[in-house]
């Protein structure tokens, strides 16, 4: 028998009607009431103090701070592909920090990326990795931003794709991109290992810059560590593709974390030279626990070879033939801190040959460091000056052209200069 047309459009209305019901029920949180800003005194100290390091774990601070503003207060620009964010202010402010909001509320935002007010909460909020983490270390940083000094700002609007400013497409974004639930200590591997991996896939959300994101900004299945980008810098893959993965082992993965530095690898540029220096705050056994873990993604496949044993010193001076005026710009610029056996060399810089930005099959990360130069976080590490307003796009391409081909074994780039010039563009946007 033949549905009539008025019976047709009745089924598609009923659909149409449980469809928005579905999607309702699916964007709609709860706004949770506001509290009475806690008295300090209230928190116990000892969980303060824990709640310090997690936090620092998290690099709350660097996110949460403009430059040259006041610690957690915020509104500091945060590019994405899709525009760009301005962060929250997370000081105990009662009007525009989170000093009315609840430990309930709190954990919510940290683990679901709902705010108290009931809207939904973008992703450079980390809490894919933050998801993962306890509650009990929640309280804990909660305890220590709720005791950090009030301040009143509030931060500049996002500036967006058009139409990327309705939140509640985020709700769809974590149905299919957030995946809760608690990290699973592995029974045969070491107490130390499964604390690196709690810290490492939670607070510390390493994932989120080196793993892979697809178009719609999720990180990638199963690709885990493979690699990506932050902020116009190459995150490497910290698994065995790792350009530079036999010069790494624990004690050197633990110097870098600590110190920025390492002697057989590269100092912390770009992005990794805060994170880096948060770490140097953080107690040794969390960060050699964070060493352990991600040494054994880097290893758990390939051919070991210890930092000592691979960090033969390349220098192929015939390099110069090829790159005359390169080579007269290395020696007149670089020479004094980059030439073998220089005195800077020798005291605090890492051998070229070993550099894995010079090594690595894509020059971004080199370009990055000769254009924006190396600047060391809280007076810590080597300084590289920038070279964006002294050399030409030409040159930088013809300098790392020089230094790959005298330093390295590896093949030369291609189509260097018109990536140079891309680059540039992309840093004065």
């Amino acid at each position: 028998m033949r549905l009539s047309r008025l019976q047709l459009l009745g089924g598609a209305a009923v659909v149409a009607a449980l469809g928005l019901a579905v999607a309702a029920w699916i964007v709609y949180e709860p706004e949770i009431p506001k509290i009475a800003r806690p008295d300090v005194s209230s928190f116990d100290p000892k969980l303060v103090q824990k709640g310090e390091q997690l936090a620092t774990v998290g690099d709350c601070i660097v996110c949460h701070t403009a430059p040259n503003g006041r610690p957690f207060a915020g509104s500091r620009a945060l590019p994405t592909p899709f525009g760009t964010l301005y962060s929250d202010n997370i000081t105990p402010d009662a009007a525009t920090g989170i000093g009315s909001w609840s430990l309930q509320a709190f954990t919510r935002a940290m683990k679901q990326g709902v705010a108290r007010d009931g809207s939904h909460l973008y992703p450079a909020l980390p809490y894919e990795h933050f998801t993962h983490v306890s509650d009990e270390d929640l309280k804990a940083v909660y305890a220590f931003l709720m005791t950090r000094q009030p301040v009143s700002q509030t931060a500049p609007d996002n500036k967006l794709i058009p139409g990327l400013g309705f939140r509640q497409l985020l709700a769809g974004w974590k149905l299919l991109f957030l995946h809760q639930g608690e990290v699973v200590p592995q029974a045969d591997q070491s107490p130390e290992w499964n604390r690196g991996k709690y810290l490492v896939e939670g607070l510390a959300h390493c994932g989120g810059c080196h793993t892979p994101r697809n178009l719609a900004g999720g990180e990638e299945l199963g690709q885990s560590f493979a690699g990506g980008i932050a902020e116009g810098w190459n995150a490497p893959a910290l698994d065995a593709s790792n350009p530079a993965a036999a010069l790494w082992d624990t004690a050197s993965l633990f110097n870098y974390l600590k110190t920025g530095l390492d002697r057989e690898h590269s100092a912390a540029a770009g992005p990794m030279g805060p994170v880096t220096e948060g770490l140097s705050r953080l107690n040794d056994a969390d960060v050699k626990a964070i060493a352990v873990y991600i040494n054994s993604q880097m290893h758990g496949s390939a051919t070991y070879v210890s930092a000592s044993a691979s960090a033969a010193v390349m220098d192929n001076p015939s390099a110069g033939t090829a790159h005359p005026e390169a080579d007269r710009l290395f020696n007149g610029s670089c020479a004094g801190c980059h030439a073998p056996g220089a005195p800077m060399n020798l005291r605090s810089r890492p051998a070229l040959s070993t550099a894995t930005d010079l090594r690595a099959d894509d020059p971004r990360n080199a370009i990055q460091a000769v254009l924006q130069g190396i600047a060391p976080e809280g007076d810590k590490g080597p300084y590289m000056p920038s070279f964006s307003n002294i050399l030409t796009d030409s040159q930088v391409a013809d300098l790392l052209a020089y230094a790959r081909a005298r330093f390295t074994d590896k093949p030369a780039w291609k189509n260097l200069d018109a990536k140079v010039a891309d680059i540039r563009k992309e840093n004065a946007e």
